[in-house]
């Protein structure tokens, strides 16, 4: 499947507003890959999150957001001690869940997901899925 990349998609108002709230240049980031090879969760993401910052440099947004990266994200914060940029990847998580949920879109719910899969999930994911989305 091929995915449109443009000038007009990557400098898109999503783009815009991703970059105020969260304060961070995605553009810094040059594919290093650090992040991803720290991140203790990792193995349960659909997107890894050096793959995360890349499909947010070249406008692939909805491919991101409608991903469980951002939601599997423990923000313990190894991956922005690994960055050689000093980007704050957890940040960036965070903000792409804000995004989200401004949405008004459903999220992850803890009892809906099958049995099988909450006992090969890390605790760790769990406990931050819980933090994340309880008001």
């Amino acid at each position: 499947m091929q995915k449109e990349i443009s000038t007009k998609k990557i400098f898109s108002k999503l783009l815009e507003k991703f970059e105020t709230i969260s304060g961070e240049n995605t553009f810094n980031c040059y594919q290093c890959g650090c992040c991803s090879a720290a991140c203790p969760v990792a193995s349960e993401m659909d997107l890894l999150p050096s793959q995360v910052m890349r499909y947010i440099q070249i406008g692939l947004t909805d491919e991101v957001l409608n991903g469980n990266t951002m939601w599997i994200c423990a923000t313990c914060y190894a991956c922005q001690a690994r960055c050689p940029r000093g980007i704050d990847i957890a940040t960036v998580m965070e903000t792409l869940r804000q995004i989200k949920l401004r949405k008004n879109e459903d999220w992850t719910v803890l009892g809906k997901i099958d049995v099988d899969e909450l006992n090969k999930l890390p605790p760790i994911a769990l406990i931050s899925n819980l933090r994340k989305m309880t008001g």
